[in-house]
C-alpha cells in the first residue's frame, strides 16, 4: 500500500477523511451493498477452514472483518506413519477441537470427499472428515461443506490449480510474507470461498 493511500486509509478509520472523500467512501459502500446477495452485508467473524486427511490434515483460523482478512493461527496435523488408524483420528479431532476453543468461531469450511475408486482411501478420508467435523459439531459452530474444483475456481479462476498456486494465491489474499505449507493453504481457502457465499443480515 503507497504512502498516500495508507494516509487516506488511517484518516477513515479515525474519522477525518476530507468531506469530497467521505461522500466518494459512504457512495462505494452504499453501491457495495446494492450489488451484495438480498441487500446483505459480506460476513465478518472468524472461520475455520478443515483440509481433512488421515496423516496431514490443514487446519486455519481466519478473521474478517472491515479491514480484511487476518491469519490468526494454522497448523498440520502430521501423524507418522506408524501410527494406529485410531490414534490418527484422535489426533485429528483434538488438534480442531483445540483451534474451534481458541477463538470465538462462527463458521467452520471443509472439503467434501472428492471421488476416488479406491474404498478404502474413501472410508479413511471419511473418517477424518468426521472427526474434525465431530469437534466442530460439540463447539456448536455451523459447518459448510464444498467441493474441492469450486474452491480453485472461485481462488484461482480455474479448477485445475496446482497447490502451490492456490498457497501464493492464499498467501497474497491474506498478506502473508511467504506461503503457508499446502494442507494449511488448501484449509485457509475454503475459508475465502465460504466468506464469499455466507452473509449476515442488516442491523
Amino acid at each position: 500500500m503507497s504512502r498516500s493511500r495508507r494516509a487516506l486509509w488511517t484518516a477513515k478509520v479515525l474519522g477525518r477523511l476530507p468531506p469530497a472523500n467521505r461522500a466518494r467512501d459512504e457512495e462505494d459502500a452504499a453501491l457495495a451493498q446494492r450489488h451484495s446477495p438480498l441487500g446483505r452485508r459480506a460476513f465478518i467473524g472468524i472461520v475455520l477452514g478443515i483440509d481433512p486427511s488421515l496423516r496431514g490434515t490443514g487446519l486455519a483460523l481466519v478473521e474478517f472483518s472491515a479491514q480484511g482478512a487476518r491469519l490468526l493461527a494454522s497448523r498440520t496435523v502430521k501423524v507418522k506413519a506408524d501410527v494406529p488408524f485410531a490414534a490418527c483420528i484422535g489426533e485429528i479431532f483434538h488438534a480442531t477441537q483445540e483451534l474451534v476453543n481458541a477463538a470465538p468461531v462462527k463458521h467452520a469450511a471443509i472439503e467434501q470427499t472428492i471421488f476416488v475408486q479406491s474404498r478404502r482411501t474413501v472410508h479413511v478420508l471419511g473418517a477424518a472428515r468426521g472427526a474434525a467435523i465431530a469437534a466442530v459439531a460439540l463447539a456448536g459452530v455451523e459447518v459448510f461443506e464444498y467441493a474441492p474444483l469450486r474452491v480453485k475456481q472461485a481462488v484461482v479462476g480455474h479448477g485445475r490449480a496446482s497447490k502451490e498456486q492456490v498457497a501464493r494465491m492464499v498467501a497474497q489474499h491474506l498478506s502473508l510474507p511467504k506461503p503457508l505449507p499446502t494442507d494449511e493453504a488448501d484449509a485457509a481457502e475454503l475459508v475465502r470461498v465460504l466468506r464469499r457465499i455466507t452473509v449476515q443480515p442488516e442491523g
